[in-house]
């Protein structure tokens, strides 16, 4: 290879054809060019002549150069030109690539593909096996085996960032062990993340083994991912703490927080101070605002160690006060509320009321939106308090409330338990007892794994009334057995009684920090929050709900995601089977994120066993060949004109219009036969007819997006391969159809991906599409948007659009999810959902329409009871797309080889219902299918 700069030739050897160019010129340079031809009547013999001789004796200077660069671009072109060509590997064996695939690695990941692609494309001209690996943990790591560069190419393309860190020494192991690199030692690419998680150096020992004399050459970025850490409340604002692993690494940058909806909500700046390697990035927005956060992120850093998943423990809730004393402020210390406010001031909005009589007081407060509501010592509500109050209770409400003198007196019916007035005083010189302690929790209680210190005793309380049901409600106690704090559900909400005052008149428990816990405890039920794990609750397995990959992005989770304990939810390390998202129930689930307060960012530094260490290159690997061959062909087309306007095509006059006229015909329609070549080649050479009718073909629709097509083809052909191997259906070759020209009736099954760029719909065509659809035939409409759904977009996306557009002048049915009992769901295989190459996506088909007496109309009955038309959005072919060889084309998302055998089920049982309409509804089979089912 010749490298000059940027620029590279592979084939350097084609350069001496330019040694040839000074022979053109001269050659060029004595053939004069053709001599004019002037047609003339004998009447005007000598009129329009010149006195001079105008024909040149040799060829214009500028035609020589136009030549004369033509041949130039040629020859370059043919010498493979490379513009930002990959550094030459050392060695003349295999090559071993291996890439850091962790969260790091994200931020960063276009260069790393770029990296690897022209690695693979140098070990492609020098005809060297590759094998590409990642160093993130694996559930079913792939065999260690040499191929082809463009075998590796094609499986490197599925790689993807995981959304945890990388297992460098497992990976190490598996080499040391795989006989494909005890045969021949391979020269060892390693594109690392430029973090040191603990063992780089030993790793790095390990590939230098490995490797030999060749030893490892080492890329990484100039710059290493940031980290962004759970937010923590500082009053009304949230700060959140950023990482970075050195001085040289992004130093200011933006954190956003998202709504639920996809929205920005507020955004916040953060710098780094000279050499600090933490800083913080501090959002204050409203309360409203605040608790419509999803997540938190740094933007343009695109990792999953960059994103935090917010949830209940996030939500500042508003907390209102009431009290049933009047407000001293001249004594604070002997308030009601006083300690309540310095306990719940750091994590709750606490609101008050203009007066604290009880009655006006709680109306004024639940005319806004409230999450709990705290009761001092009031004793009896008036009755329109009272039902304001149990109403919003029985809403989800939490009502908390505490005892004194007026509570001790009487009550209404918004306690938890009986109550017997009067109270009981513990101590003093008329009572027999003492000072009662509080008991150990138990393990059922909210309050369980709190530490009850040992000098909180209380000397008086307000007794519950013994009952059956009195254990199940009390969450603390005495150590004499005697309830503390009792609770009970109201509907969705919730009424708390702690059975001693709020100030320090009947214990010192206000002015523990004991007293701060159970309160922020009992707030935090208000939202139905999952308290930390403990007791009973510890034992709770949480489902995933949503996962993020390594992007940061949060989508449906993998099928070899697993449930995980609650108390386990914060401790274990991200891995496969536990990765960061959401786990637990569905309305209100945990976040568990990648970067915690543990994380600590070291950079890598002096490595043994490397023989080259450099950062990225500027740029992909860029052949210039194509774009030179191009340039050529239009410098031809240049020439031919050239040349017809010095041999006088052009010249001007009335008689020589006609004869331009005559002459360009034919040029103009030789353009346009050019022009249409493709699809006339295609056309005549398939015979599309008889092509169509002789055997029965899956048809895909071209849109003119040619990756797009491609993909279709691709996906139909693995489809078909499908079908030969599992049915007794043995579809020819897809084809490919224009709705506008093609018949439409061969074919019992098309597929139709949506892109923004197809045009409108003739009414021709529509009718066209609408007769194909009444009389037999089906369209599996693929909009290709699931991944809109899965990143958090919201909204319909372009497929979706198009969709509507396109088809927005034709006669469709009503359209339904798939039913649980439709025929769709075992025509061949019994199916439950539909994936494709995205997870999640509705698959909606005609709805049923029994009542109905139009038979004009596309309804569910039409064809039989075979729905005539299918809408998707989880892109189907390019999951069941292959190459030549049968492998898969396109990773699947979630992943994992199960989902794409469910989708390549979807595509059969698809094929099976356009073929066999509705057989499978037939009373016959129900036997059968119940066995299978086990019913």
């Amino acid at each position: 290879m010749l490298t000059l700069g940027p620029l590279a030739f592979a084939a350097p050897w084609v350069l001496t054809g330019l040694i040839a160019l000074p022979a053109i010129w001269w050659l060029l340079r004595i053939a004069p060019p053709s001599p004019k031809r002037i047609r003339f009547p004998a009447i005007r013999l000598l009129q329009g002549l010149s006195n001079e001789e105008e024909t040149p004796a040799h060829t214009p200077l500028w035609l020589l150069i136009l030549r004369m660069l033509l041949a130039a671009i040629v020859i370059i072109a043919l010498a493979e030109p490379l513009w930002n060509p990959a550094p030459k590997v050392s060695g003349g064996g295999p090559l071993l690539i291996v890439i850091d695939d962790g969260w790091a690695a994200a931020a960063d990941w276009n260069d790393r593909q770029n990296a690897r692609d022209s690695l693979i494309a140098a070990a492609r001209r020098e005809d060297r096996p590759v094998l590409t690996v990642g160093t993130a943990p694996r559930l079913t790591p792939g065999d260690i085996d040499f191929s082809s560069p463009d075998d590796a190419a094609s499986r490197a393309r599925a790689m993807e960032p995981r959304p945890f860190a990388p297992d460098r020494m497992a990976l190490a192991e598996r080499l040391e062990k795989a006989p494909a690199l005890k045969k021949a030692a391979p020269h060892i690419v390693w594109i690392g993340d430029g973090l040191d998680y603990g063992k780089a150096a030993d790793f790095s020992q390990a590939l230098a083994r490995i490797a030999g004399k060749d030893g490892v050459t080492l890329i990484e970025p100039a710059q290493r991912a940031l980290a962004l850490l759970p937010p923590e409340s500082d009053g009304d604002a949230l700060v959140s703490k950023v990482r970075r692993a050195s001085p040289g690494d992004p130093g200011e940058g933006t954190v956003q927080a998202i709504g639920t909806k996809g929205n920005v909500l507020a955004t916040a700046s953060f710098k780094f101070e000279n050499g600090a390697l933490e800083t913080n990035a501090r959002l204050q927005l409203p309360l409203e605002l605040r608790n419509r956060i999803d997540r938190l992120q740094i933007v343009n850093e695109n990792s999953a160690g960059a994103v935090t998943l917010l949830d209940e423990r996030w939500r500042r809730r508003a907390v209102g006060l009431v009290s049933g004393s009047g407000t001293n402020k001249a004594q604070a210390l002997l308030s009601d509320l006083y300690y309540i406010r310095k306990a719940l001031a750091p994590y709750a909005e606490l609101r008050e009321a203009g007066t604290g009589t009880g009655s006006s007081s709680v109306a004024e407060l639940l005319s806004r939106p409230l999450s709990a509501l705290v009761l001092a010592d009031v004793g009896t509500l008036t009755k329109a308090d009272e039902k304001r109050v149990a109403d919003w209770v029985e809403k989800g409400g939490t009502l908390v409330r505490f005892a004194g003198p007026h509570l001790a007196a009487q009550s209404d019916s918004l306690i938890p338990v009986p109550l017997r007035h009067g109270g009981r005083a513990l101590g003093g010189a008329l009572s027999w007892t003492e000072p009662q302690h509080l008991a150990p929790f138990d393990e059922n209680s909210p309050f369980a794994g709190l530490t009850v210190p040992k000098d909180v005793n209380v000397s008086r309380q307000v007794l519950a009334e013994p009952t059956l049901d009195l254990g199940d409600k009390t969450w603390a106690r005495l150590t004499d057995g005697t309830p503390l704090v009792t609770a009970a559900k109201r509907g969705k909400g919730r009424i708390v009684l702690f059975h001693v005052t709020a100030n320090t008149d009947w214990s010192n428990l206000p002015i523990s920090g004991l007293f701060v816990d159970m309160l922020r405890r009992v707030v935090a039920k208000a939202q139905n929050v999952a308290e930390p794990a403990s007791g009973k609750d510890g034992d709770e397995t949480l489902s995933p709900v949503a996962t993020l990959n390594g992007f940061g992005r949060l989508g449906t989770p993998s099928p070899t995601v697993t449930a995980i304990p609650a108390r386990e939810l914060g401790r274990t390390d991200n891995n496969p089977r536990h990765p960061p998202g959401l786990y637990g129930p569905q309305d209100a689930p945990r976040a568990r994120n990648l970067a915690s307060d543990t994380l600590k960012l070291t950079p890598t530094t002096d490595l043994p066993g490397l023989s080259e260490r450099r950062g990225f290159a500027a740029g992909a690997e860029i052949g210039l060949r194509p774009p030179l061959l191009g340039l050529a062909l239009l410098l031809l087309i240049a020439d031919g004109i050239a040349a017809l306007w010095v041999t006088g095509l052009f010249e001007t006059g009335e008689i020589r219009r006609g004869r331009l006229g005559r002459n360009l015909l034919p040029l103009l329609l030789l353009g346009l036969v050019l022009a249409a070549a493709p699809k006339a080649f295609a056309a005549d050479n398939d015979n599309f007819d008889i092509a169509a009718s002789t055997e029965t073909r899956l048809a895909y629709v071209i849109t003119g997006d040619t990756q797009v097509d491609e993909v279709s083809r691709e996906g139909l052909n693995g489809l078909s391969n499908a079908l030969r191997q599992r049915t007794a259906f043995e579809p020819g070759d897809p084809m490919g159809v224009d709705v506008a020209k093609d018949e439409l009736a061969f074919f019992p099954l098309l597929y139709w991906p949506m892109t923004a760029k197809q045009p409108p719909l003739s009414p021709e065509t529509l009718g066209k599409i609408d007769a194909y659809m009444k009389n037999g035939g089906m369209i599996l409409f693929d909009t290709r948007d699931q991944q809109e759904a899965l990143s958090g977009a919201g909204g319909n996306g372009p497929g979706a659009q198009t969709l509507q557009r396109l088809l927005a002048g034709l006669d469709l049915p009503a359209l339904e999810p798939v039913p649980s009992n439709h025929v769709l769901t075992r025509s061949f295989y019994l199916l439950k959902d539909f994936p494709g190459r995205w997870a999640g996506g509705q698959l909606w088909v005609a709805a049923s329409d029994s009542g109905s007496t139009d038979t004009t109309s596309l309804t569910a009955r039409t064809n039989d009871g075979v729905s005539p038309i299918i809408v998707g959005s989880n892109d189907y072919a390019a999951a069941w797309a292959v190459d030549n060889s049968g492998r898969a084309r396109y990773p699947v998302v979630p992943g994992g080889e199960r989902q794409r055998e469910m989708a390549e089920r979807v595509g059969i049982n698809l094929v099976m219902y356009a073929l066999t309409g509705n057989y499978k509804s037939d009373q016959v089979h129900i036997p059968a299918l119940l066995e299978r089912l086990g019913q």
